[in-house]
């Protein structure tokens, strides 16, 4: 396992970040594919065995069992010192803002909840899961620095913003003194590469740190065409994200395939392996042993320049979808408000 700093941080973190989306109760989630706490140890503990020490997780991640499994499992195999822990909050609910619940004491809530659910007293990472545009950023933002001030968080991270929020939000900081945002959480991967328009650049020119989420994207990376899986058939949100373009994507998944043949090594060993010359560390989704083998062999995968032309080559843009989509509606709705004088920061 090879290891870096993750952006302006002192947390040294491995070049795979374990995606614990995978792990909790499915009764209490959205994904049938989750895994039990029994097969959750069993990943967390073979990952740290090959040296991963990056774990993210979330509050929202089946009802907060993903978070109190990673936990358990933490407690009983490393010590704590020895691992980062990132984990992620939404944003204010309806109810919280029909009862006037500021940013500020949403944070507080959401970050002492995560922290009975991991049985720590701290987390080395906490990410804004998604924007807000229902809460002013100053509520954000200071409400990430107090905890940040108090040591329930050693740094701070976002994740499904664009690069002017990121941008934005960090000059915010600067200008009240608050904690900075190191770490960004995007979708990218070798076949949804919207990322390099700005939020790539961006993060060089600040050394912000890019962990993106879907590295795999949702399993497709790693299997030949016509390949499936329960998580292929059943995941109605990476099919949202991908079936429109499964006709180009094919083109690029079919030279992983050819390189893979060729090198002797798995798709998800070149498909990581192209992802790790663009970003710091990404989360790389596991729910069997074989997932995490193949993950931290990729660190070890040199591709040539050449291979990496291949593989880029027939990319074309794709339209942006789910939550960045949603997004796209709000951030037009909120420059609107903006353009009619009634402003908000």
């Amino acid at each position: 396992m090879q290891y870096t700093k993750l952006g302006n941080s002192d947390l040294k973190v491995s070049r795979i970040c374990m995606g614990c989306m995978g792990f909790g109760d499915a009764a209490h989630g959205q994904h049938s594919w989750t895994v039990d706490e029994e097969h959750t140890r069993e990943i967390v503990k073979r990952g740290l065995e090959l040296g991963v020490n990056f774990f993210d997780t979330a509050i929202a991640y089946q009802s907060g069992t993903s978070e109190q499994y990673l936990g358990r499992a933490l407690r009983d195999f490393a010590k704590r010192e020895d691992v980062v822990v990132a984990t992620k909050f939404l944003p204010r609910t309806a109810q919280e803002i029909e009862e006037g619940v500021s940013g500020q004491e949403h944070i507080r809530r959401m970050l002492d909840k995560s922290l009975r659910n991991l049985g720590m007293d701290h987390v080395d990472l906490y990410i804004y899961h998604m924007w807000d545009y229902e809460t002013p950023l100053y509520d954000i933002m200071e409400g990430l620095n107090q905890v940040v001030k108090e040591g329930k968080a050693r740094y701070i991270g976002i994740s499904n913003c664009f690069a002017w929020q990121l941008a934005k939000a960090n000059a915010l900081a600067d200008a009240e003194g608050f904690a900075r945002f190191v770490s960004v959480q995007g979708h990218y991967n070798l076949i949804f590469r919207e990322e390099e328009r700005e939020m790539a650049p961006y993060c060089r020119e600040e050394n912000i740190a890019m962990t993106p989420y879907s590295a795999l994207a949702g399993g497709r990376l790693s299997k030949h065409p016509g390949e499936t899986s329960k998580r292929l058939e059943e995941d109605s949100y990476a099919r949202l994200k991908y079936d429109a373009t499964a006709d180009q994507d094919e083109v690029i998944i079919r030279r992983v395939a050819e390189i893979a043949e060729r090198r002797g090594v798995t798709m998800t060993e070149v498909s990581l392996a192209w992802l790790l010359r663009k970003v710091t560390a990404p989360v790389v989704g596991a729910t069997k042993l074989h997932h995490v083998d193949g993950a931290v062999k990729a660190v070890e995968l040199q591709l040539t320049e050449e291979e990496m032309a291949y593989l880029e080559e027939p990319y074309v843009p794709h339209r942006l979808v789910g939550v960045m989509a949603q997004n796209t509606q709000a951030a037009a709705k909120e420059t609107h408000v903006w353009s009619t004088g009634d402003q908000k920061i």
